[in-house]
């Protein structure tokens, strides 16, 4: 059992993973959320301090939702943020379409050019037995 302080509220509770808040904490977060993206819906083109205003929500908090990509800035925002990586404008997320690709094809190089002299892994233990592996 893993037990930790609430980040929120300060509570003690069971932490089983994603941010450190307690069960009532995440809720409140979640319907913030649903508060923003309802109106956001309603009053397209709204920047993020009358948002933060109008819903009582912290500006980082909205960019952190806009870096995970879940709300996204609207073509017609004059808000923009910026890759990463380049420096781009990009309407949401933390890296453009260009620089995601990169990193991918770089990831995909790197896992295929992996070295053929390194042993991979056995699938068998110690005692001879082999490891099992749960179907989905």
């Amino acid at each position: 059992m893993n037990v930790k302080n609430c980040r929120g509220c300060g509570k003690i509770f069971n932490y089983i993973s994603g941010p450190q808040l307690c069960p009532g904490c995440r809720q409140g977060l979640e319907e913030k959320f649903q508060k923003v993206k309802t109106y956001i819906r309603e009053n397209p083109g709204v920047g993020i301090r009358q948002v933060s205003e109008e819903c009582d929500v912290e500006p980082s908090l909205i960019n952190q939702w806009l870096k995970d990509e879940r709300l996204e800035l609207s073509e017609s925002s004059s808000l923009l943020l910026n890759c990463e990586s380049c420096g781009q404008p990009i309407r949401t997320g933390r890296y453009c379409d260009k620089c995601k690709m990169a990193m991918s094809q770089t990831l995909r190089s790197v896992i295929r050019g992996a070295d053929p002299a390194t042993p991979t892994p056995s699938r068998v233990s110690k005692d001879g037995a082999k490891m099992r592996f749960l179907e989905r």
